[in-house]
C-alpha cells in the first residue's frame, strides 16, 4: 500500500512537467508563428531605420567638357535619441560644431524616436569635428551635395538643386527627370546597445547616377559677356542687364550672362528676384531694334527698297491726335537711311504702307508673341496683341517698337533669322544626354523652325544693318577687321504708378551679328534702366564691340580689311 503515493506523486509530476511543456510549446507557436510578423516589425523598428538613398546627379559640362556643376560627398549627421544617456549634454557638444542651438539640437534629440536627422550635406571640415568627437548615439553618413564649381558663371542657366537633389531653377530644373539619380532604399541597423549605426546591404543598394549634360554654351565666351556685361551695368550704375550669344546657323546658345549675377552654391540667403533670368522672362518694349524687323517685312513684301524716298517731316509727324518725334529734323532721306539715322517718323510710314494685317504677320512669323521654346524654364511669351484690339495709332507705334513686349531671347533670335539668310532657328542649350558611362545616350541636332523672308531680303536687310554701324546710330558696336550688322534701341518704360511712359527709366540696347558677310555671332546687349545717357548707341553698343571682339579671337575668326568708320549722323 505504500507505493501507492509515491506513484501519485509521479503522476502528479509527470503532469506538471507535460502541462509546463505544453505551456511552453504554446508560447512558441504564439510568437513564432501566431505573432511572428507583427513582432519582427517591432524589432525592426527598435533596430533599424530606412533611409531613402539617392544616386548620383548627372554632370552638367560646357561644349569643351569643361565642368558645370556635379556632386561632392559630404557629411550628415544623424542622432538616435532612444540611445542617449543625456540630450542635454548632447546638444552643447555639437551646438558649436554644427552651428545651430544648444536648445534646437535638445528637442530633437528628446523625441522618442529610433532616427532623427541633426543636420545635413554639412561642410568636410564640420565632418572632421564631429570624426574626433566619438559620442554614442550620434552618427555620420555621407550624402550627395551639388556643388558649381565655376561660382556665379553661368548660374542664371544652370540654375541649382535644393537639399534633397532635387531641381528648383534653371537646366537643373528643366531636365529634372534626366538629372536626378535613380531612388534606393537603404537600412541603417544597430546593435541591441545602441552603440553603432551602419548600412546595411548598402552595396547592394547602390543606386544608379542620372544622365550627363553637354550645353552649347562655351564657358570662355560666358566669361567675356559676364565680365563686360558687369563692367557695363556698373558704369551706367543700371538696374540690371543681359547678354545673349547665338550661333545664329545652328541657334545653340554660346553664352547667355545677365547682372546681377548670383553663387548658385549658397541660394538660401537670396531672394527668389535675384535667380530670375531676365533674358527668358521679362518683357520690355523693344524701342527701334524692331526697325530691323519692320524693315524685312517691308522689303520682302516690296513696299519698300532701300532706294525709295521717304519724308520725314522735319521730325514732327501728327498720328490719331498724337505727335511722333524724331531726335532729328529729316527731311527727305532713303529706306536705308531711315533705318540707318533710326527715325520713327520713317518707320511709322513703313508700318502704315505694309498694313495692319501684313506687319502682324510677319511679327509672329519671327516669333513675336509667343515662346522660342528654348530648354529652360519660366519662358514669357511677351505681348504681341491681335489688330482687332489695336488702337488708331497702334500700327505706327508697333513699328517703332511700342505697344509690343518682347524678351531678349525672341528678338536676338529674330535677328539672327536675318542673320541665317531669312530662316528661325529654334535656340536650345543642351546638346548632347549621356550615360553614367559616359555614353551618348542622345544628340540634339539643331532645329529649324520656318523661313521667315527670302534669302535677297536678309541679305538686303543686313547692308542696311551695316550701315546702322558705319554711318548711323551704332558706330560704337564697330569691330575693327570685322562687319558688322545691327541695330540700336532706346526705350520709355511705363511708370508703374501712372501707368504713361517714364521720363527717367529707359532700357538701352544694341542687337545685331557679325561678321556681317559671314555670320557666326549674333548678339544682344540689353541695359536695364541706365543712369545719364541712356541711349542704346552710348550704353549698349560699346558692350556689343568689346564682347565680340574678343570672341572672334577666342574663336580664331580670320578679320577682313579694316572698316573705315564714319561720325554718327544721330543718336539712338
Amino acid at each position: 500500500m505504500a507505493g501507492t503515493p509515491l506513484r501519485g506523486r509521479r503522476y502528479v509530476v509527470v503532469l506538471l512537467l507535460l502541462g509546463g511543456f505544453g505551456v511552453v510549446l504554446f508560447r512558441l507557436v504564439n510568437l513564432q508563428v501566431l505573432q511572428a510578423a507583427e513582432l519582427t516589425m517591432k524589432a525592426d523598428r527598435q533596430h533599424q531605420k530606412t533611409v531613402s538613398l539617392e544616386g548620383a546627379r548627372g554632370t552638367i559640362v560646357d561644349r569643351h567638357g569643361k565642368m558645370l556643376a556635379m556632386n561632392v560627398d559630404v557629411p550628415s549627421v544623424f542622432g538616435i535619441p532612444t540611445a542617449l544617456d543625456s540630450p542635454a549634454k548632447t546638444a552643447r557638444y555639437l551646438s558649436p560644431v554644427l552651428h545651430l542651438r544648444t536648445d534646437e539640437l535638445e528637442r530633437k534629440l528628446r523625441q522618442d524616436r529610433s532616427f532623427v536627422w541633426l543636420a545635413r550635406k554639412l561642410d568636410p571640415e564640420q565632418g572632421r569635428r564631429l570624426e574626433q568627437m566619438p559620442m554614442d548615439g550620434i552618427g555620420v553618413v555621407m550624402e550627395g551635395r551639388r556643388f558649381y564649381p565655376k561660382g556665379p558663371l553661368l548660374s542664371h542657366v544652370l540654375g541649382f538643386a535644393g537639399m534633397d537633389g532635387e531641381g528648383l531653377e534653371g537646366i537643373e530644373r528643366r531636365y529634372e527627370p534626366l538629372l536626378h539619380g535613380e531612388k534606393r532604399v537603404a537600412v541603417l541597423q544597430r546593435d541591441a546597445l545602441g552603440r553603432t549605426v551602419f548600412p546595411k546591404g548598402l552595396a547592394e543598394q547602390t543606386p544608379t547616377p542620372g544622365r550627363s549634360l553637354v550645353l552649347t554654351v562655351d564657358e570662355v565666351v560666358q566669361y567675356i559677356a559676364e565680365r563686360e556685361l558687369e563692367d557695363a551695368v556698373a558704369r551706367a550704375h543700371a538696374k540690371s542687364g543681359t547678354v545673349i550669344v547665338l550661333d545664329p546657323e545652328t541657334g545653340a546658345v554660346l553664352a547667355l550672362a545677365i547682372s546681377p549675377r548670383f553663387d548658385p552654391n549658397v541660394v538660401a540667403v537670396l531672394a527668389p528676384d535675384r535667380w530670375r533670368n531676365r533674358a527668358l522672362t521679362d518683357a520690355y518694349e523693344p524701342g527701334s531694334t524692331m526697325k530691323a524687323i519692320v524693315a524685312a517685312a517691308a522689303i520682302e513684301e516690296r513696299v519698300m527698297k532701300p532706294t525709295t524716298m521717304v519724308f520725314g517731316e522735319y521730325g514732327h509727324m501728327t498720328v490719331a491726335n498724337t505727335v511722333i518725334h524724331d531726335h532729328d529734323k529729316l527731311g527727305w532721306m532713303t529706306f536705308a537711311q531711315v533705318i540707318q539715322k533710326s527715325s520713327n517718323i520713317g518707320a511709322a510710314k513703313t508700318g502704315m504702307a505694309l498694313g495692319e494685317q501684313r506687319l502682324y504677320g510677319y511679327l509672329q512669323a519671327f516669333g513675336f508673341g509667343q515662346r522660342t521654346d528654348i530648354d529652360l524654364p519660366g519662358e514669357a511669351v511677351g505681348l504681341l496683341k491681335h489688330p482687332r484690339d489695336w488702337g488708331r495709332r497702334s500700327l505706327a507705334s508697333i513699328s517703332m517698337g511700342q505697344e509690343v513686349g518682347v524678351t531678349p531671347i525672341q528678338i536676338v533670335t529674330a535677328m539672327a533669322a536675318l542673320a541665317n539668310n531669312g530662316v528661325l532657328m529654334k535656340p536650345y542649350v543642351v546638346s548632347e544626354i549621356r550615360d553614367a558611362q559616359g555614353k551618348t545616350v542622345k544628340q540634339i541636332k539643331p532645329e529649324v523652325k520656318r523661313r521667315v523672308v527670302s534669302p535677297e531680303t536678309a541679305r538686303t536687310v543686313t547692308t542696311m544693318l551695316e550701315g546702322v554701324v558705319t554711318n548711323g546710330t551704332g558706330t560704337k558696336a564697330a569691330i575693327p577687321g570685322f562687319r558688322v550688322a545691327g541695330k540700336t534701341g532706346t526705350a520709355q518704360k511705363i511708370d508703374p504708378h501712372t501707368g504713361t511712359y517714364s521720363a527717367t527709366q529707359f532700357v538701352g540696347s544694341f542687337v545685331g551679328f557679325t561678321p556681317a558677310d559671314h555670320p557666326r555671332l549674333a548678339m544682344i546687349v540689353v541695359i536695364d534702366e541706365p543712369q545719364g545717357e541712356a541711349w542704346g548707341g552710348v550704353v549698349a553698343a560699346p558692350v556689343f564691340r568689346r564682347i565680340g571682339e574678343q570672341v572672334l579671337n577666342y574663336l580664331g575668326i580670320p578679320s577682313g580689311e579694316p572698316v573705315k568708320l564714319a561720325l554718327a549722323s544721330g543718336r539712338e
